[in-house]
Parts: structure tokens; sequence; C-alpha cells
């Protein structure tokens, strides 16, 4: 069964998410605080975390960065924070989506949807020539991905993506050369329509061009104006 993992310390909020995930027929458990969260995900596996930025003893970036260190759990971070700057630090720390309290709890339950379904679902989608392909598996030089498994290895080395982050790395991968404007990525990879998200594609990009670069794959390129490609030389 799917299990969720919701974490804030305002427990009229957490409370009502819960109901509305036990609706769905989810499992679901609660943290009040970060520390608290941090001990459930040491000695448990859960499918998608709710989690709050502001809380005591442990904020939601802690535990963001702690979990993206072994992790590649579907994040959905909530805050009261509506500055386009906050949703940007959340995501580059690693979340999925973003969204701001007050919110609605039907959109939060779609979102969370939409979220399991690209963790769970790989989509098909057309080969491009000039890459070899196997059933599952996408090779562009020394980077690997198997859509089957859901992985990402450079050279063997084996590097963890989120969900989106997955998605992103796939689509551009499959049309090497091939520039995605912003709105047609967002589309392909949030399946809803673009509502002016600029940062929120920025913000995602950086951080897995952050992660292909330490290991010495600079694959991204922004097309200034226009989108964004991948190239292998």
């Amino acid at each position: 069964m799917t299990r969720l993992l919701i974490v804030d310390d305002d427990r009229e909020i957490a409370n009502l998410i819960r109901i509305y995930i036990d609706n769905e027929g989810y499992e679901c458990e609660v943290a009040y605080d970060g520390e608290e969260a941090l001990q459930l995900l040491r000695s448990n596996h859960y499918d998608l975390v709710v989690l709050d930025i502001m809380m005591p003893k442990v904020d939601g970036f802690v535990v963001t960065r702690v979990i993206r260190e072994s992790q590649a759990i579907p994040i959905l971070m909530l805050s009261a924070k509506t500055e386009d700057m906050d949703k940007i630090l959340g995501l580059m720390t690693g979340a999925d989506d973003y969204m701001t309290k007050p919110f609605n709890p039907l959109e939060l339950m779609a979102r969370v949807k939409s979220l399991l379904r690209r963790t769970y679902q790989l989509n098909d989608r057309l080969r491009s020539e000039g890459h070899r392909q196997m059933d599952h598996v996408l090779s562009l030089g020394e980077l690997e991905i198997n859509k089957e498994l859901h992985t990402v290895k450079v050279a063997g080395t084996a590097v963890h993506l989120t969900s989106i982050e997955f998605d992103i790395l796939t689509t551009l991968a499959e049309s090497p050369g091939r520039v995605f404007p912003a709105e047609d990525l967002y589309e392909r990879v949030w399946k809803e329509p673009f509502q002016g998200a600029h940062n929120t594609i920025a913000a995602h990009i950086s951080k897995l061009r952050d992660k292909l670069h330490k290991l010495g794959q600079p694959l991204i390129q922004t097309v200034w104006g226009v989108g964004y490609k991948i190239d292998v030389d």
C-alpha cells in the first residue's frame, strides 16, 4: 500500500491533510516536528512526504537535505511564505513541489497524486536517433538512464535524483540536441498547463545540473531566451 508521511507542527493542518489522504486509501503517518520526522524516516519506508518548512527543532529545509543525501522520495513542501525566493530555495534544497498556506486540500491531493504518478509510472516516449537505446535504457556517452528501474548512472556511478529531476533528464536525453522551451518541458514533466513557472523549471534544472557536473558530466545547456537541451560531445 502507498505510504505517506505528513510533517507539520500545526496539528490542525496535519490532521486535515491526514483525513484527505485516508479518504484516498493511502496509509499515512504524522510527525509534528522535523526531529520526529527524521526518526520515522530512518526506520520506515515512505512513498511521499508532505513537509512543512517552519517547524521547531529541525526545519523543513534541513529535513529535505537529509532525505536527499540518500533517498529520492517525492517531497511536497508547504509554507506560509509566499515569496518567489522561498519557493526557489525549497525547490533548490530538493523539494519536488511547493504549496503556500492556506491551501485548497483538493489541490494538495491533486499534487500528491501527480507526484505519485511520476514516481511509479514511466511514460512511453518516442526514441530519438543518434543514441543507443535498449528497451528501457538510454545511453549517451557515460550517462545511462534505466527507465524501468528509475535509475541514473554516470560512468557506472549512481546519481540520486528526485522523480522530477529524473523526468526532466529523461525528456531531454530522449531528444539530444533538441531545445525544449520551459513551457514545453514543464507540461511534459508536470503534465499540467504551464502558468509562468519559469522559476520552478530553473530551480530543478540547476539542481539536476549540479548533480551531473559533480561527476564530470556538463550535459544540460541553457539556450538563453529559448530553453534547455542536452548534448554529449
